[in-house]
């Protein structure tokens, strides 16, 4: 788990309430982002704008491809720094990502789809994806969920027992379908009070209990939700606050 924080990070800029001011190292969250070791290849599920610094601390050495959930800002504003893996591998990065994400790259990162790129810019090889399952270059297979974040579409990813999802407040039942039978779930709980677009703690526990998978980990974490220790103090035997760093194997 690179990052497990909302949109703000946790501290938040300015803010003393008494989870910014915490000294517990599980609250200082990151924006969401998720590493993935998968026979000897790593992919990352976004590059927020703490992008860099993910990478940096967990000494991350290569990166064969970024897939992205949605457009907004704390999920694809780090994309330039894949450009340290551009020099180092000597290959473009792989990018997974719906047509309207990719509208947006386009339109954010224009210097690295120019017809006369400047050099040293990112290299970037879009792989368009939809709804359908696709295999990543290691032979993994990877299903996209769709998940509405208020009006939103955003993806969601299964990989073989494991399941992230970011950014919901609604799934349909056709999209939870391709998610039951998973052993480990990371879902989004911003709060404990209700959020337009976003899983508050009721809804995520309750979609946790109809998934039913072995373990699930509470991401996207808001500076309004408590502390993780008390966040924690609230959550049944098989779910837990995820934080910074945390890692497991499936």
């Amino acid at each position: 788990m690179l990052g497990t924080g909302t949109s703000q990070g946790v501290p938040v800029i300015a803010c003393d309430c008494s989870v910014c001011s915490s000294n517990d190292p599980k609250d200082k969250r990151l924006r969401c982002s998720v590493l993935l070791s998968m026979d000897g290849e790593n992919y990352c599920i976004d590059s927020g704008p703490d992008f860099r610094q993910q990478m940096l601390r967990e000494n991350v050495k290569t990166l064969s491809g970024i897939l992205f959930t949605h457009e907004h800002k704390d999920h694809v504003a780090g994309l330039d720094d894949v450009r340290a893996f551009n020099f180092r591998e000597e290959k473009d990065m792989n990018i997974y990502c719906s047509q309207p994400v990719e509208v947006a790259l386009r339109r954010e990162f224009h210097y690295a789809f120019a017809e006369n790129k400047y050099p040293g810019v990112p290299s970037l090889n879009i792989v368009p994806i939809d709804l359908k399952p696709f295999v990543l270059p290691n032979g993994v297979e990877v299903t996209p969920i769709q998940v509405m974040h208020y009006k939103m579409p955003v993806l969601g990813f299964r990989i073989g027992d494991f399941t992230y999802i970011t950014d919901a407040k609604t799934v349909a039942e056709e999209e939870k379908a391709k998610i039951y039978g998973t052993e480990i779930l990371v879902v989004n709980a911003l709060r404990i009070t209700e959020h337009i677009s976003h899983f508050n703690l009721e809804e995520a526990l309750a979609f946790i209990a109809e998934i039913n998978p072995k373990k699930a980990y509470l991401t996207h974490i808001s500076h309004l939700f408590g502390t993780h220790e008390e966040i924690s103090e609230m959550l049944p035997p098989n779910v837990f606050a995820a934080y910074d760093g945390l890692t497991f194997e499936i």
